[in-house]
């Protein structure tokens, strides 16, 4: 007994009892699944062969048997063993068509719902005339399926339905497809879905959890969560950002750039903190202990002094960081250039020849060495 048939009688032994279950798909959601198939397949009255076949009057028909079509040699031997297209053997086929007919072309990987290939099927019968014959038999006997039809017929028969058999309506998802193309992948976001996404936080306090946290608090959980890269108070270890200090600094050559000598907003250091920290396992953190850390935040940069401070959403706007002065609003939407909206100037901008105006050693953005012939220490050094 050849493989082909082998794995057809096999199959149709495992898929009996799943007939049933076939029959009852939704068409409608089949649709919707079928659109999956569309970049290959075309089904319904305009369908013609892409770069899969055809799928009018799939069901019942031999593998293979689309006139003029270029199967791969494993799909053509399957057509000459007599695998046919019926409910239960589209079932395997669509659940992994490389393993049912190994060598296929077929690159999908295969439907791995029994639902969607349920109603996908259901939708391909409403294209198949054959579908009542098939819809009855729980295992399907290959010689008593019906021959197949050359593309050309199965193109007039589709065309020249009367109106005693309707002809069958296009997917829902096809029809609403607009002329500009839109390709109507995915689906809108659910309201939780944008909840767990949407938290950022504006410095007007918009966006802000319900919650509060006091200074005290926030030393406990700062020392626990925060302090081994940080310090313990702010200073940091290695090369992990300073949070604390750096007052009076920014105009010097090193500027030491901290939450209280440099970051406009406190929105800033909740919104971050709650999203990213602590390092290795962000979004532990409750919305109280946030507060409680940003409030001990503001402590180590003596924006407040008292230990019993709470921060909460009610007074939360009303903290001003020291630098928030100076920092202004990105208006460069309103300059002349932008303004008119001329192109950009993409060479020649500059009048005369380039200049190096700085090297990248005095800079301190390369490593240290001692000579050009250190080479031992070459590419030990740090980012600033």
């Amino acid at each position: 007994m050849s493989k082909f048939l082998d794995r057809f009688i096999v199959s149709a032994f495992l898929v009996t009892a799943a007939a049933p279950a076939l029959a009852q798909g939704d068409a409608e959601a089949g649709a919707a699944v079928f659109k999956k198939c569309q970049a290959c397949h075309m089904v319904g009255p305009e369908a013609a062969n892409k770069v899969g076949p055809v799928l009018n009057d799939v069901i019942g028909r031999p593998a293979a048997s689309i006139e003029g079509f270029k199967y791969s040699k494993a799909m053509k031997a399957a057509g000459e063993q007599g695998i046919a297209w019926t409910p239960e053997t589209l079932a395997q086929y669509l659940a992994n068509p490389k393993a049912f007919v190994k060598g296929t072309n077929m690159a999908f990987a295969g439907l791995k719902k029994e639902e969607e290939i349920a109603n996908v099927i259901v939708y391909l019968s409403t294209f198949s005339q054959g579908a009542a014959q098939q819809e009855s038999s729980a295992a399907p006997a290959v010689e008593t399926v019906e021959p197949a039809k050359p593309a050309a017929q199965v193109q007039a028969a589709a065309e020249t339905q009367t109106s005693a058999q309707a002809e069958p309506a296009k997917p829902a998802a096809e029809a609403a497809i607009p002329a500009h193309g839109v390709l109507h992948l995915g689906r809108a976001a659910t309201e939780d879905e944008i909840a767990a996404w949407d938290i950022d936080i504006r410095p007007d306090g918009l966006g802000l959890p319900e919650g509060k946290g006091t200074v005290a608090d926030g030393e406990v959980l700062y020392t626990d969560n925060c302090a081994v890269c940080h310090g313990d108070f702010g200073e940091a270890v290695d090369r992990w950002p300073v949070l604390a200090g750096g007052h009076g600094t920014l105009t010097a050559e090193r500027p030491e750039k901290t939450i209280g000598s440099y970051w406009p907003y406190l929105s800033t250091v909740y919104d971050y903190v709650r999203r990213a920290m602590p390092f290795g396992g962000a979004r532990t953190l409750s919305n109280d202990d946030v507060y409680a850390i940003t409030a001990y935040l503001l402590y180590l940069n003596d924006v407040v002094t008292d230990e019993d401070f709470e921060l909460s959403k009610e007074n939360f706007a009303s903290v001003r960081l020291p630098n928030e002065a100076n920092f202004i609003d990105d208006n460069r939407a309103e300059e002349a250039h932008n303004k008119a909206g001329a192109e950009p100037c993409m060479s020649n901008c500059k009048p005369g020849p380039a200049e190096v105006k700085m090297r990248a050693r005095i800079l301190d953005v390369t490593p240290d060495v001692a000579d050009d012939d250190d080479t031992e220490n070459l590419g030990a050094g740090s980012v600033d």
